[in-house]
């Protein structure tokens, strides 16, 4: 299952690539948002990032204005590694490199058609391991530093 959601800035977004999705077969859960009524982008993100950390769902798209927010806010939340990407090359290598597990878009960055063009190379690129792998260890092992020193 792949997860969704949005704040305001991203709901039209993450509609489009939502049916896109469901188009191409895939299982989605949608966190929200529902309209396009203001919202606090971490009230989005935290629960999603939450859902993929736990397993409930495999990995999950973000947008809001930038993508930038959502990135942050996901990012929050230990073992997530949420890339804010703006194109298709980016949106292959974070898989490819840095095993993303979320990927965030800007709905007033980027059109439909390319967000969901970068959604189907997130959602079908593999993570090459080798020498990315001792990178990503290093990077959780800062996150881990990080939260024993809180």
């Amino acid at each position: 299952m792949i997860a969704l959601g949005s704040d305001h800035g991203g709901f039209q977004l993450k509609e489009a690539i939502k049916k896109h999705m469901e188009e191409q077969g895939y299982e989605v859960k949608d966190f929200g948002c529902f309209d396009e009524t203001s919202i606090d982008y971490p009230t989005i993100a935290v629960p999603v990032a939450k859902a993929v950390v736990s397993g409930e769902c495999e990995k999950a798209i973000l947008c809001c204005g930038t993508g930038l927010g959502m990135s942050i806010a996901a990012n929050k939340v230990h073992g997530i590694r949420a890339a804010c990407c703006s194109d298709c090359f980016s949106a292959k290598l974070t898989r490819e490199h840095n095993d993303a597990n979320i990927l965030c878009l800007g709905g007033r960055v980027i059109g439909q058609g390319l967000a969901c063009m970068m959604a189907d190379l997130f959602l079908t690129t593999e993570f090459i391991g080798e020498q990315h792998t001792r990178r990503i260890r290093m990077v959780a092992e800062i996150e881990k530093q990080e939260s024993e020193m809180s």
